[in-house]
């Protein structure tokens, strides 16, 4: 088992309404079109993850949990790791109930995406001084 954690903050208009994935990005700002992104300001891109979870990210076996953690609440994702994800993006995270792999692509086959958080979680992401924590887990 391989892990990493990504800190990342809210903001006004996170909305959370992206029926096929979930983002986080360095970025400070969040537009209203950016419906999949659930924070702002992380502390980690994919090129920022750690070696070792980047080898686990590429095996096409491994399974991939993602906790999303806000206020009080955890919120948890399962998706698959694949062989063509090249994790070198330096401004964001994003995993995918679909298979399709780019630079930002974290997982794909997720079994959520961000329609799909609990609402009381994206409420504390609303405020842009809320913190979450992004945990990926490669087993």
């Amino acid at each position: 088992m391989v892990q990493d954690e990504v800190l990342f903050y809210g903001h006004s208009n996170v909305r959370s309404l992206h029926t096929k994935t979930i983002e986080i990005t360095k970025d400070k700002h969040l537009s209203l079109r950016g419906d999949c992104i659930i924070g702002v300001r992380a502390n980690k891109a994919c090129s920022d993850l750690s070696e070792s979870l980047k080898a686990r990210l590429r095996q096409c076996h491994s399974t991939i949990i993602i906790e999303i953690m806000a206020g009080d609440e955890t919120f948890t994702v399962r998706g698959t790791g694949d062989e063509r994800l090249l994790l070198t993006n330096q401004h964001d995270i994003v995993i995918r109930r679909t298979h399709f792999a780019c630079p930002r692509t974290a997982s794909v086959g997720c079994d959520s995406a961000s329609s799909d958080i609990p609402r009381t979680i994206i409420s504390a992401l609303q405020n842009s001084n809320s913190a979450g924590i992004f945990r990926i887990t490669a087993e």
